[in-house]
């Protein structure tokens, strides 16, 4: 057998994914699953729901004043979650 065309498999499960629609929903669930690594323990401990619609990131802040601490570094925090699932995902977060 006459291989033509090596690929790494990383490469071809990624082309694979993309063609069957599961990439974006992946990379969603990477970037809620990041969260709490990304703000700590201590801003976790006040996170409720977390989930994406539309490019948004909606997270559930119990506490008020933490809320408004974090509504001012909404950009920044994009910035974090896309970096770590490695890929655009959102481009928004909406606290609540």
């Amino acid at each position: 057998m006459i291989r033509k065309k090596e690929q790494k498999l990383e490469s071809l499960i990624q082309q694979f994914m993309r063609q069957q629609g599961l990439e974006t929903p992946l990379n969603e669930y990477r970037a809620v699953q990041a969260w709490p690594d990304i703000v700590g323990p201590a801003i976790a401990r006040y996170t409720g729901q977390i989930f994406i619609r539309n490019s948004i990131l909606y997270v559930q802040i119990r506490s008020a004043a933490l809320r408004e601490n974090l509504t001012h570094q909404r950009t920044l925090l994009a910035q974090r979650v896309n970096s770590q699932v490695g890929a655009q995902v959102i481009q928004e977060i909406r606290f609540y």
